[in-house]
């Protein structure tokens, strides 16, 4: 690579980079609306057209967007796991998703932002995208659930018998665990989904102000769902200090 060359690459990407601030900064400021082709341009000082030399297509900045995102709310949430050992494995959980929902408060116009564009399911294997939005958005993914899987490796947790669950939930997680290639049986696969549902379900209500017309403050209702959690997965609830 030339001198001329690497030069070139810096200052693309360093374009690239000033244009995703632009479009989070509109974002944040005025609102998704905002965040167009020619306002982003022009945040950056260079026309409409010109913008579509670093990225073809609206829908293809939303998703590089989406994808600074996604990887800074999972690097928020992997720190805060990692904080505690390795075989702590209730405070590794607690830390993790407290630090999601302390990551979505403080950024609500970015964490409204993700929930508009959701994690897609895993494709079949010869369609498999390695996007960065798809990357990031199955990274953010499998760290609630990656923590899940090693807890049941270790200590089972309660689980239904599969008989017991309903013929299309077993069906419906038959092909997604296949796709997912995890360990956890088809019932452990349900309980997971099922927490995270609970959890990720009242933190989207909490950032998008849809529990305000009762609640000012929803951190109780948080730590109630976790203590629940803890229940479910057999693990010892820890207040937050």
């Amino acid at each position: 690579m030339t001198a001329q060359t690497s030069r070139r690459d810096r200052l693309r990407r360093a374009t690239l980079a000033e244009i995703r601030e632009a479009a989070r900064r509109l974002l944040t400021t005025q609102g998704s609306a905002a965040v167009t082709i020619n306002a982003v341009a022009r945040e950056v000082g260079i026309s409409g057209p010109a913008l579509y030399h670093y990225f073809a297509s609206h829908e293809e900045l939303v998703a590089a967007v989406t994808a600074d995102f996604f990887q800074e709310l999972t690097t928020a949430m992997r720190t805060a796991r990692d904080a505690h050992a390795p075989d702590s494995p209730a405070a590794r959980l607690l830390a993790t998703c407290r630090a999601m929902r302390n990551w979505a408060v403080t950024h609500r116009a970015e964490f409204g932002w993700i929930f508009a564009s959701p994690v897609p399911g895993p494709p079949p294997a010869d369609q498999r995208s390695d996007s960065p939005r798809s990357l990031a958005g199955r990274d953010f993914e499998l760290v609630f659930l990656d923590q899940v899987e090693a807890l049941w490796a270790t200590n089972p947790f309660p689980v239904p018998e599969p008989e017991d669950l309903a013929a299309s939930v077993r069906a419906q997680l038959t092909p997604y665990a296949a796709e997912l290639g995890r360990e956890l049986p088809i019932a452990a696969l349900h309980v997971a989904l099922s927490c995270w549902i609970r959890l990720y379900g009242l933190l989207c209500m909490e950032v998008l102000n849809q529990l305000s017309f009762a609640y000012s403050d929803l951190e109780p209702l948080f730590e109630e769902c976790l203590r629940d959690i803890c229940h479910t997965l057999a693990l010892d609830y820890q207040p937050p200090n």
